[in-house]
């Protein structure tokens, strides 16, 4: 843990200190006899005595030798053991691709964020298509206000057709 506590002192002594640091922290290498999710609370747990902000919580991708057996939400339970052994933000990750997917691992309290990466990557508009899906809305510029779907007339907060 040496390493990524200093690293994180570094960033944390550098960086204003009004403002939070976060750590990204993979929970499990998914080997065994390999980092897991004990070290993991340890780590966090050393990362919040420094003044950790949030813990973003990942795993894997480290070893020819792990073992992952991905679905929705795989790594989910990770963020949520985080979350409530340490008290700090979490962010969950891991095949999280379906905004009623990602709302109730907020609304359930197993995290406080969800990061997106792939969901992102094939719809950068995966954020505004959520926001219709459960009847939210989004403030968008005014460029692109003419997009606006039919069926989700009230999907952009700001739009008004009329004044430009």
């Amino acid at each position: 843990m040496r390493f990524p506590l200093e690293v994180f002192d570094a960033v944390r002594a550098a960086f204003p200190a009004d403002k939070p640091v976060w750590a990204r922290i993979s929970a499990t290498d998914w080997v065994p006899g390999g980092w897991d999710i004990d070290g993991t609370l340890a780590l966090s747990h050393a990362l919040r005595a420094r003044g950790c902000a949030a813990i973003h919580v990942s795993s894997g991708g480290v070893s020819p030798q792990q073992a992952i057996k991905p679905g929705p939400g795989f790594q989910v339970p990770f963020a949520r053991r985080v979350k409530e052994a340490i008290g700090l933000p979490t962010i969950a990750v891991g095949l999280i691709t379906e905004p009623e997917q990602a709302e109730t691992i907020i609304a359930s309290g197993e995290a406080d964020a969800i990061g997106l990466a792939r969901a992102m990557l094939y719809d950068p508009r995966w954020p505004w298509h959520a926001a219709a899906r459960l009847g939210a809305r989004v403030d968008a510029p005014h460029q692109y206000w003419r997009s606006q779907p039919r069926e989700y007339k009230d999907l952009f907060e700001n739009a008004s057709f009329g004044a430009r």
